[in-house]
């Protein structure tokens, strides 16, 4: 069966949202005082350019490398899965924890 065509309002939601965690992870790492070669080579890439696409909001950080992400950055592996899931599955954080999303996304 076909999947159904993506909405274009949507499509471009995801990209904002995805952008948006891009910063973040990028402002996480420069706080961490690390290059990108240098935290990719911390959580086991073997090219430090998939770092620069999530950054840039081209990619996406798997579910499976978030806890070395949060370690190489030095921050705490459930609250940063957490906010790499309210960009990256806003819907699904929405029902998690609720009311939690406008607090976060004032502070964030």
């Amino acid at each position: 069966m076909p999947r159904p065509a993506t909405d274009p309002a949507k499509a471009a939601q995801i990209k904002l949202l995805r952008q948006q965690a891009g910063r973040w992870l990028k402002a996480e790492r420069e706080q961490a005082g690390l290059t990108q070669a240098e935290l990719a080579e911390q959580v086991g890439l073997r090219y430090y350019t998939f770092v620069s696409q999530v950054e840039s909001g081209l990619g996406r950080l798997p579910i499976e490398t978030q806890g070395a992400w949060a370690e190489a950055l030095g921050l705490e592996p459930g609250e940063f899965a957490k906010t790499l899931l309210r960009y990256y599955e806003p819907e699904l954080f929405r029902l998690l924890f609720g009311g939690e999303q406008a607090k976060s996304q004032a502070a964030g």
